[in-house]
């Protein structure tokens, strides 16, 4: 049974944490291309349903990151317990945490269906891509549970140590949606031609197989979702677990898409074809850092069942080599995309302006890739040792105090290239702070440890 096998606490730490990046990595390739498909084939149907996709991508990242949110307070707390021992427990809160996913959905869906006007005209929808918008979103939305679900699952999954498992079911789902996007999107076949509805269909039909897939791993294959009703007690126990880790980082992740949309906004005053190619870039942006994000994902896991085991030097380690190859890896990207911009933006559009600022893009924003990284395991350490409050303000910090103002400031100075260098700035501020925070957690949770650890010793030698 995995969720009796502590995975991660034992063993080289470089070593396991590059073993289990891999598979993460593969599997984050495949839902980067998964959405890159999307942009891709939605593309050759015009500029106005591309600029469409665009527009809902800050929306969609929002539902996706509430959605991880919960994933990632579930992930927390079953990795803890993995850590600890405790299978039961494992289960119980695996099958509570499905159950919040569902209660969650059932609050998104008519609050997102009721807001798709007024919301995308905010974010400076005009009215001729309004059109492909609501064609799009009102499949999407009614689809959601399939978006949210399997991310639960996939993240308890994770918990475990097991990143194989995710990894396949992510890239199942990349190609159940490239196999079906060309076909509803353009009426191959004997399929009508659904256009830009097409591809909101596809992404629900493979999303929806990934939720059979992570039940059918979760209770069949890694023992790790008991089908027992919780008492009302039980789960409201496990959902205050969850959820005082989820909670903060919901919070955090709507601040991403909040952000990508204040952003959209000041990149729609360029016009049509900023926000296009805005939309590409920003894409691309997801492709880079898909080795950085895979190995943010393994970290989680790893710090939880170490801090379970009381093993704070592994997580010292880890963190350690985490900044080292985010760094490294985030400089290597650069180099590569700074030059290859404009033949990448190419390969999405055939319009020159869009093509121009994916080009732009990808000679500034990439400086910023690995000081990303940095903050990005900083923060996920945070949550995981239960101090998910610091980690929110860290982000607010970097997103209402650095980038946000200075984007407005740097469109006012220097136009897109003056938004563009507002990001990379706030995540140089925001990752050395950061680090700073972390070693005073890390440092807090060790003493606290060590003591409760003293007191049981004591309180046992009194007991004989």
């Amino acid at each position: 049974m995995v969720g009796t096998n502590p995975r991660l606490t034992e063993g080289p730490i470089q070593k396991n944490l590059v073993l289990l990046t891999i598979p993460m990595v593969f599997g984050t390739v495949s839902m980067v291309i998964f959405n890159l498909a999307d942009t891709f084939f939605v593309g050759r149907l015009g500029t106005d349903q591309l600029a469409a996709m665009s527009f809902t991508y800050p929306v969609v990242l929002f539902i996706n990151s509430l959605a991880h949110a919960v994933g990632i307070g579930a992930a927390a707390v079953i990795s803890r317990t993995i850590g600890e021992g405790d299978h039961d427990k494992v289960r119980r809160l695996t099958a509570d945490g499905l159950i919040l996913s569902v209660l969650f959905v059932c609050f998104i869906v008519p609050v997102g269906l009721f807001t798709i006007d007024p919301l995308f005209r905010l974010l400076g929808a005009s009215s001729d891509v309004m059109i492909y918008i609501h064609k799009y979103m009102i499949i999407w939305y009614f689809g959601v549970i399939f978006v949210v679900a399997p991310m639960v699952g996939t993240n308890a999954i994770r918990a475990s140590g097991n990143t194989k498992t995710p990894a396949f079911i992510m890239i199942f789902a990349a190609g159940a949606n490239i196999v079906l996007d060309p076909i509803l999107i353009f009426g191959w076949g004997p399929f009508p031609r659904l256009e830009i509805a097409g591809a909101a269909v596809a992404t629900v039909i493979a999303r929806a197989m990934t939720l059979v897939l992570a039940l059918y791993f979760l209770y069949y294959k890694d023992r790790m979702l008991t089908v027992e009703m919780p008492s009302f007690d039980s789960a409201l126990s496990s959902w205050r677990q969850i959820l005082y880790i989820g909670l903060p980082n919901a919070g955090v992740m709507i601040i991403t898409p909040f952000a990508a949309g204040v952003i959209t906004s000041i990149v729609a005053s360029y016009g049509s074809d900023a926000v296009a190619g805005f939309g590409v870039a920003t894409r691309i942006d997801s492709f880079a850092l898909i080795v950085i994000m895979a190995l943010a994902s393994v970290m989680g896991p790893f710090i939880g069942q170490n801090w379970g085991a009381s093993n704070f030097d592994r997580i010292r380690s880890g963190m350690k080599f985490s900044y080292l190859f985010s760094l490294i890896w985030g400089l290597a990207v650069f180099s590569l995309l700074a030059v290859f911009g404009d033949q990448i933006g190419s390969v999405f559009s055939d319009d020159p302006g869009v093509v121009s600022v994916v080009g732009l893009y990808l000679s500034i924003v990439p400086l910023g890739y690995g000081l990303y990284g940095v903050l990005v395991n900083a923060t996920t350490a945070m949550s995981v040792l239960k101090k998910p409050i610091e980690s929110a303000i860290l982000t607010i910090f970097q997103t209402f105090i650095l980038y946000i103002p200075m984007a407005y400031i740097g469109s006012s100075l220097a136009g897109l290239r003056g938004v563009f260098f507002a990001l990379p700035i706030s995540y140089l501020v925001s990752a050395v702070i950061a680090n700073h925070i972390l070693n005073i957690i890390i440092t807090s949770r060790e003493g606290t440890t060590k003591t409760a650890i003293e007191r049981n010793v004591a309180r046992t030698e009194a007991q004989n």
